[in-house]
């Protein structure tokens, strides 16, 4: 029997997992480990205000910077789900964006905001299907990203730790604060599970702040 009692949850699960391949794809032979496996513990999602949001628009000057940043927090999109983003998924009349390259393959309509149309109007297309590309006409690495994400913060001086995702975190929760229905907003971050956008609920401020006058 294994002894898990001094481990991480993420380490048990290293374990675990490793064990039962091993035995199953190496030995060929069947896993009986019986310990329940612990569950990842869940953390809550680092959320900016909007008026850090705009802090960091506001501190970056390179307009592809800038959009990239945008469509981040505005569309809610996915690191790789803004690397992805073509021209013809924009429709500029309807005003929406048809996300045809999503995690799981699973295509979604989201709203185009304003805000974006209106900075892609000074943007210079590229002439190519991918709506961003490199310095070197190639498609943005992730790391490249991540390092726009992280300077915008620190240039508005965000103490926080802000990657990507915080973007798309503070779309979810700015929208559940503003009182939109949470499956509305599941549909719109393509969430397979209504438990997963539920976390939303732990962070938002719509109803928390307001008990404070209750004491």
């Amino acid at each position: 029997m294994l002894n898990y009692s001094d481990k991480s949850r993420a380490t048990i699960r290293s374990i675990y997992f490793a064990l039962k391949f091993y035995y199953e794809a190496v030995l060929n032979e069947k896993f009986l480990e019986k310990l329940p496996l612990v569950k990842k513990a869940q953390k809550l999602p680092i959320v900016l205000s909007r008026e850090e949001i705009q802090g960091m628009l506001g501190s970056t000057n390179n307009l592809k910077h800038k959009l990239i940043l945008s469509f981040l927090y505005y569309a809610g999109l996915r690191l790789d789900e803004v690397r992805n983003l073509q021209w013809p998924d924009l429709d500029f009349d309807r005003k929406l964006i048809h996300l045809k390259i999503a995690k799981g393959e699973k295509e979604r309509i989201i709203f185009f905001h304003d805000n974006l149309i209106a900075q892609l109007k000074a943007y210079k297309a590229n002439g190519g299907q991918l709506l961003f590309l490199s310095n070197l006409r190639k498609k943005y690495n992730k790391r490249s990203i991540e390092l726009i994400v992280k300077t915008a913060a620190a240039n508005s001086r965000i103490n926080k730790k802000v990657t990507p995702h915080t973007l798309r975190h503070s779309f979810a929760t700015h929208l559940l604060e503003a009182g939109v229905d949470i499956r509305y907003i599941q549909q719109l971050l393509g969430h397979k599970d209504l438990k997963t956008t539920q976390v939303y609920t732990h962070v938002a401020d719509r109803d928390i702040k307001n008990l404070a006058s209750l004491i």
